[in-house]
């Protein structure tokens, strides 16, 4: 018995995978994000409903602004709003429509705001994903 769990011991610990892949987006910059939202303020109402969005275009790191999208109440998502698949530019500010962010780069390029895979266009990236984690009425951002 000790001899099979000393053989299945270490498969187990180096099956293990880490968050901490590294970006390695030619496009976009390296970004340091660290910052809270208070779900209190009324400016990020949105955010206190399911299925519903907010764009922080404020100075918190980013590269155009976050898109902070509120799956069901205990699940959230954040990603970069500048497309991953151009250099940031005038036009790789994407919209948001629903669950879509579509880069205004004439390219087609658009992602889901949910899992940040590319729905269309070309390109090899999908969204610059950010760990976001809730705690009472606190959002925290981070990469």
């Amino acid at each position: 018995m000790k001899k099979i769990l000393f053989l299945i011991l270490p498969i187990l610990i180096l099956s293990c995978s880490s968050d901490d892949r590294p970006d390695n987006n030619q496009f976009l910059p390296p970004t340091r994000i660290n910052y809270q939202i208070n779900l209190n303020l009324p400016q990020f109402n949105p955010l206190k409903f399911p299925a519903s969005h907010f764009i922080d275009y404020t100075a918190n790191g980013s590269i155009k602004g976050i898109i902070i999208y509120n799956i069901d109440n205990t699940q959230y998502t954040a990603f970069e709003l500048s497309d991953p698949n151009h250099s940031p530019s005038d036009c790789s500010t994407q919209d948001i429509e629903g669950i879509t962010a579509t880069c205004n780069c004439k390219d087609g390029n658009a992602y889901n705001i949910v899992t940040g895979q590319q729905t269309s266009g070309e390109g090899q990236f999908a969204l610059r994903r950010y760990t976001i984690r809730r705690d009472g009425n606190t959002l925290s951002i981070t990469n």
